[in-house]
């Protein structure tokens, strides 16, 4: 972990934004940017705790997705739909799971043009043992108690929602 910044520089950057416009679009604007910098606080601290597991968060997110599928497998096209990235990065992080023997392509039973990723025995293993380390860190929240996690996931629900990111 880097060295702390000896000043907060979203309250800086909210102090010029309330001098320049107002603390109306200042407030919003500085909790986008703390939301924005917490997302690359957590990805780093998260990927540090899957290193061991020669795991980043997208590729543990996969085999978690993987790994609560019924056959074990998804089609690419799926996979990517589920975790939310571009087709390009679906195919990034199945070629690092598949070089490293947690996953495996296969093609689709009933359709020619469809490839399926299917979770490999050893996906499972480090799967499981990532989840493990993953729940032990709290997914890297321990500095929040159990309601404010709580609160925070509903809090971003309500965004979620409001952005039409899912169906009720």
């Amino acid at each position: 972990m880097p060295e702390p910044l000896r000043r907060d520089p979203i309250g800086e950057a909210r102090r010029h934004w309330t001098e320049r416009w107002g603390s109306e679009p200042a407030r919003p604007m500085a909790a986008v940017t703390s939301v924005m910098r917490v997302q690359q606080i957590l990805l780093a601290q998260l990927n540090a705790v899957l290193r061991d597991h020669r795991l980043t968060f997208p590729r543990y997110e996969a085999l978690m997705l993987l790994s609560f599928t019924r056959e074990g497998a998804l089609p690419l096209g799926k996979l990517g739909e589920r975790l939310q990235v571009h087709r390009t990065s679906v195919t990034n992080i199945v070629d690092k799971l598949e070089i490293d023997g947690f996953v495996r392509r296969v093609p689709h039973e009933s359709d020619r043009r469809a490839t399926l990723a299917e979770i490999t025995d050893e996906g499972r293993s480090v799967a499981q043992a990532a989840t493990l380390d993953m729940n032990a860190a709290a997914f890297s929240l321990e500095a929040l108690g159990a309601d404010d996690q709580e609160r925070l996931t509903d809090l971003l629900e309500a965004v979620r929602r409001g952005a039409g990111d899912f169906e009720s």
